[in-house]
């Protein structure tokens, strides 16, 4: 019985890490994007407590601390540089284990590429989440 639970919770995990969501949600609301694309490793409260999480490699950072790790300033651009996978940022989203969502995000719609605009309700959101 412990074999099968494994089994399937591996191939439930190889499928998240290798699934690249093909279609954008609806919404460009901060909190809905996190909760589609981040949660599933970060969790929704940012704890990195997400369902794939206990199957990475790494422990993920708790996203709620981000502004008291850097002394109370919360990082605005280097998050964004993070997340977009963006050249000179710490390394995060890029490796096999977190994907980069800079390509997922910037999908063109109506002619528009909106990743930037996800990409920074994301972060604004992460910022709503910081603990005081």
């Amino acid at each position: 019985m412990f074999r099968l639970q494994w089994f399937l919770l591996l191939a439930a995990v190889a499928a998240a890490q290798t699934a690249t969501p093909r279609k954008l949600i609806d919404s460009m609301n901060g909190k809905d994007l996190y909760a589609a694309y981040c949660a599933s490793c970060h969790g929704l409260n940012g704890k990195g407590n997400g369902p794939v999480a206990p199957a990475l490699k790494a422990p993920l950072p708790d996203l709620t601390g981000i502004a008291q790790r850097n002394n109370g300033a919360f990082p605005k651009e280097e998050m964004e540089k993070m997340i977009l996978g963006t050249k000179g940022s710490r390394v995060a989203h890029g490796s096999e284990d977190m994907p980069v969502w800079g390509p997922v995000f910037r999908k063109v719609e109506n002619d528009k590429d909106y990743g930037l605009v996800r990409v920074r309700r994301v972060v604004d959101h992460l910022i709503t989440m910081q603990r005081k």
